[in-house]
């Protein structure tokens, strides 16, 4: 069994990893850090744990070596620890921001500070599986990519490869979750129920990451907070170089994605989730891609939805653990979602 350990195991995603990985066919949990919680069980803080784990909460320093390190840290702390946590373990993946960008000037840009290890930008392999499997196979490190720039890269990726478009908008719903477990004014529940609050019109983080796969083609992303707990929805206006018949698109996704075990694509005739639809994602690794044409104009509008904690963290680190490790893509990922909920 391949011994796995988490570092930050007390978040959100941190919680998501250890309840996969606990049910994981070829892995074991070695141990679980978090400085707050160090010496209690896990299951005090995820309560949904009770009777499956008695793991403890151990301190960062506690750690023993193991085969992988999971890293569910911060932003800062990864590139500040980097080489402890590579004493500790010859694989390491990382949930935070600190290594998806490839390169200085960008992560300066988008993050406005130096970064501590320049030096080590560009080793780490972007985490989308999808379209870095081979680099992901043979890594030490990896990255896995921003919950916003999964959902909207996965959508628009076909279409750019194809040299398609021409410049695209991107509208984000985002459920409160993407802002970790830590309370704030603004995750208050009478502030925060019943909102539809724009929080970032411009300016996101995650937009580094798009143009770095993508390319500098015009990307304008805006962010909103919705009143939802899990999942994300990328509603992308796409105004294609030419227009394109539905068939064309259909063609363009399935060569892309057909194989693909966790894109799904979603566009039925009837019913009310014709599209996709984020709560129906709910602890699942699948990213649901639908389209409609503006039949007026060049307007492609292309919708994704994704569990943020899953398919956006926790589940991608997964399926980039069973890729670097050789397991089946899919083990410990099989969870369909829940319908209703």
């Amino acid at each position: 069994m391949t011994r796995i350990s988490i570092v930050g195991g007390s978040g959100y995603s941190g919680g998501e990893l250890l309840r996969l990985v606990l049910f994981h066919p070829d892995c074991e949990v070695a141990q679980v850090t978090s400085e707050r919680f160090a010496g209690k069980f896990v299951h005090s803080v995820h309560p949904n744990l009770r009777q499956v784990t008695q793991l403890k909460f151990c301190a960062v320093d506690e750690l023993a070596p193991c085969d992988v390190l999971l890293l569910c840290l911060p932003h800062g702390e990864t590139m500040r620890r980097i080489d402890e946590f590579e004493r500790l373990a010859p694989k390491l993946i990382d949930l935070s921001a600190d290594f998806r960008l490839h390169d200085e000037d960008s992560y300066q840009r988008w993050y406005g500070g130096a970064h501590v290890r320049p030096d080590l930008l560009g080793s780490f392999a972007y985490g989308i599986p999808e379209r870095h499997r081979a680099a992901i196979r043979d890594a030490t490190r990896v990255a896995c990519a921003g919950c916003n720039a999964t959902a909207s890269i996965l959508a628009l990726g076909p279409l750019v490869g194809a040299g398609l478009v021409e410049s695209v908008v991107i509208e984000v719903k985002a459920g409160s979750s993407e802002g970790g477990n830590a309370a704030s004014a603004a995750s208050h529940h009478p502030e925060r129920s019943g909102a539809v609050r724009s929080y970032q019109p411009t300016g996101h983080r995650h937009v580094g990451e798009m143009h770095q796969e993508l390319g500098q083609l015009p990307i304008h992303f805006s962010a909103t907070a919705i009143e939802m707990v899990r999942g994300i929805l990328a509603t992308c206006h796409v105004f294609l170089a030419e227009v394109l018949e539905e068939k064309a698109v259909w063609q363009l996704y399935r060569a892309a994605y057909g194989e693909e075990p966790f894109v799904r694509m979603v566009k039925e005739r009837s019913g009310i989730y014709r599209y996709p639809e984020p709560k129906l994602l709910a602890g699942s690794n699948y990213c649901d891609i639908g389209f409609a044409r503006d039949r007026t104009s060049n307007r492609l509008v292309v919708i994704s939805a994704i569990d943020n904690l899953m398919k956006g963290a926790a589940g991608q680190a997964v399926q980039c653990l069973n890729i670097m490790c050789r397991f089946e893509e899919t083990a410990g990922l099989r969870f369909p979602g829940l319908h209703p909920i």
